[in-house]
């Protein structure tokens, strides 16, 4: 199938894109570097381009694992990546984006990855010690010079945004976007369509919740960071699950899965708007794209948001130690 082409500022990329950090990290099992190189191969035959990673998935591993898949076929992708998340000793999660780490980052990523320029390059979190237009100036030196094309930045505020813009013009802002994560929308996600900067939403399925395949916290093994997360507690389960259940009916009665639901009304916000659902299988890459396809009535959309308010949403995104890094 045409999957059909967005555009991210001045780039080009597919309607949807591919995140890839679960082919390495947070949901599980990793062990399976053949079924993610094929899911990877996969999306490139069916027209998806954008593929997304970053040098702290997996500690670099996912980048290597993005450049061994496209290493025979760099002209059919756009390549993201970030920079920008560090970690002490404790594991504590920071954020840095001084020129000096911004070069040695992109250095890094280049030789994992095993290509001679990033398309996409992503301030991964944004750093309350540098001020942004520093940042910004290193990067777009990156783009004079060629080792990257465009320039992102990630979970920011739209004030930020505005003052990079203000610099060098952003081609995308990445943020986590879906029926029950809508926090962009009161002044990230305006401000993009404002300035003419894509947005491109991870987690379009809430991490896999949406999909109606998780029911219980018991099916998480050990080290999936969803253990971690306040919605999936038992605490909030239920009442979110309610949310899912009513979008089933809806998908039902359209002939579609919830997962693909979801992904068309996040499709619906806006023609500037990709959405990077991860998947490290190709079944659900394949029900993914299929999703592309699926145009939604004003009548449908109104019925989605009723059956999925964001009032309804229990439990936090994230737990305060990493939610002190979101919308600087």
């Amino acid at each position: 199938m045409a999957i059909g082409t967005r555009r991210l500022g001045d780039l080009t990329v597919s309607a949807q894109g591919l995140g890839c950090m679960g082919m390495s990290q947070a949901y599980g099992d990793t062990s399976d570097r053949t079924e993610s190189i094929a899911t990877i191969h996969r999306a490139l035959d069916l027209g998806v381009t954008l593929l997304d990673t970053a040098n702290v998935y997996g500690d670099g591993a996912n980048e290597e694992l993005v450049g061994a898949a496209i290493a025979d076929r760099r002209d059919r992708v756009v390549l993201a990546t970030k920079f920008g998340i560090v970690r002490d000793a404790d594991g504590n999660q920071g954020a840095q984006g001084d020129p000096a780490y911004v070069r040695t980052c992109v250095e890094a990523s280049l030789r994992r990855l095993g290509v001679d320029h990033i398309d996409l390059y992503y301030q991964h979190r944004v750093d309350p010690d540098t001020p942004i237009e520093e940042t910004v100036g290193a990067l777009a030196g990156l783009v004079e010079e060629g080792k990257i094309r465009h320039y992102g930045l990630s979970e920011c505020g739209a004030d930020t945004v505005r003052r990079a813009h203000a610099v060098h013009p952003p081609a995308a802002v990445q943020s986590e976007w879906s029926l029950w994560t809508r926090g962009i929308e009161e002044s990230v996600a305006p401000t993009c369509a404002e300035l003419g900067i894509g947005v491109v939403p991870f987690s379009p399925l809430g991490r896999g919740f949406l999909t109606g395949a998780i029911t219980s916290t018991g099916q998480f093994p050990e080290g999936d960071m969803r253990r971690g997360l306040p919605r999936f507690s038992d605490d909030n389960l239920a009442a979110n699950l309610a949310i899912v259940d009513a979008l089933k009916v809806i998908a039902e009665r359209r002939g579609v899965t919830a997962g693909q639901l979801a992904l068309a009304w996040v499709q619906s916000r806006g023609e500037h708007v990709v959405p990077i659902p991860g998947t490290k299988r190709r079944t659900y890459l394949e029900q993914n794209v299929e999703a592309v396809a699926l145009e939604l009535s004003a009548d449908e959309l109104a019925e989605i948001e009723a059956a999925a308010p964001s009032s309804a949403v229990a439990g936090e995104r994230y737990p305060a130690h990493l939610q002190r890094n979101v919308g600087r």
